[in-house]
């Protein structure tokens, strides 16, 4: 039995041919041809089953065999807000494995202590898209192009708030307990994630000041990049349909 293969393609029921992007890992890695089965995933919550109606050298027509309509694994909106370190490989790691788990947007925030100003969103998104066809998600995660902190808080935000930091300045909950017990199942969630040097002290009495509840992830010190990962875990364990 074949292995199926899956395809990005964002408009998927409005066209009949696979986009550059894809073309080539179907037609000289794969060797599809005329006749062969593929699915297609629109990365808004729908795959499609198709069939592949002509190959060429550098294009792949094929016809929609089936609409597959799918659901999120997980209740509400999971967004974290990260501050980039400075190799952006970790950061690619992250969103890489982040979508794989699965959560549905990400945030780049500039603050006090972060060492890297600029992330190409758009390897970033390659990298997801990636992810996305590995793991078989029906919906591509978001990303939203780097602002600085104070922005950041200025924007306003659906469902519960969320930053975790290692001050012991401010009380804090354990962020797994507090998902688990106090949050209902739909409520979307945001959740903000600090450079290696952790954010200022003045930045996590704003977020506080602008409806944000101070977590921790536990005991441990955390790479910013582990953090995030473990922030959307145990974001969509607490938030999992049963």
């Amino acid at each position: 039995m074949k292995e199926e293969r899956y395809f990005y393609v964002p408009s998927a029921e409005e066209n009949d041919e696979l986009p550059f992007a894809e073309v080539t890992h179907a037609l000289r890695v794969l060797r599809l041809q005329e006749g062969d089965e593929m699915f297609l995933m629109d990365g808004k919550g729908t795959f499609y089953r198709a069939q592949v109606s002509m190959a060429t050298n550098h294009r792949c027509f094929y016809n929609i065999l089936e609409k597959l309509p799918q659901e999120k694994t997980w209740n509400g909106n999971i967004h974290v807000a990260v501050a980039p370190t400075k190799n952006a490989d970790r950061m690619e790691w992250f969103v890489e494995k982040a979508t794989e788990v699965g959560f549905d947007e990400v945030s780049l925030i500039h603050t006090k202590f972060t060492e890297r100003k600029i992330m190409k969103a758009t390897r970033l998104a390659a990298i997801i898209t990636s992810a996305v066809k590995q793991s078989r998600k029906p919906f591509m995660p978001w990303i939203n192009t780097m602002v600085d902190f104070k922005t950041f808080m200025e924007q306003p935000r659906e469902g519960r708030k969320y930053i975790c930091h290692c001050y012991n300045e401010f009380p804090k909950k354990d962020f797994f307990t507090e998902l688990k017990d106090n949050v209902s199942p739909d409520e979307d969630i945001t959740v903000l994630i600090g450079p290696e040097g952790d954010f200022s002290v003045d930045e996590v009495a704003l977020a506080i000041k602008n409806g944000y509840e101070s977590v921790t992830l536990g005991q441990s010190r955390l790479r910013t990049e582990t953090a995030a990962l473990m922030a959307v875990t145990y974001a969509n364990l607490a938030k999992r349909k049963e």
